[in-house]
């Protein structure tokens, strides 16, 4: 999904949330990935303009979703920064890319200044 407004943002929280419902993921757990997809959607939209969440359900030996975030934007310039709790470049409360780390069993993140960012994110049922 394309994410360029606010209202794009809630919908693929909504979505995320349904698909982990009927996956039957447990509340708790289709919470957790509404939120990350919420802060990956807000950061898309804050720090890049916009960009695309993609939601896929994994299946096989495990069973999972996955949120993959890609932006052509200015990239994240100190990664390690960016993670540390607290830490905003756009005056917000620097709990985005932290909490998506912590709400989710795998987060990687791909950044190159100047070119933009990817964030795979993954939580396991």
């Amino acid at each position: 999904m394309r994410i360029d407004t606010e209202s794009d943002v809630a919908a693929i929280c909504r979505a995320v949330r349904a698909l982990a419902e009927r996956m039957a993921f447990s509340r708790s757990a289709a919470y957790s990935l509404a939120t990350a997809a919420s802060e990956l959607a807000t950061n898309l939209l804050i720090h890049a303009g916009g960009g695309q969440l993609q939601v896929a359900p994994l299946t096989g030996m495990r069973t999972g979703i996955e949120l993959l975030a890609e932006d052509h934007g200015p990239g994240i310039g100190d990664l390690a920064l960016a993670l540390t709790d607290g830490y905003s470049t756009a005056g917000g409360l620097g709990c985005g890319l932290p909490g998506v780390d912590r709400l989710m069993d795998l987060c990687d993140i791909d950044s190159v200044p100047g070119h933009g960012t990817r964030v795979r994110a993954v939580k396991w049922r």
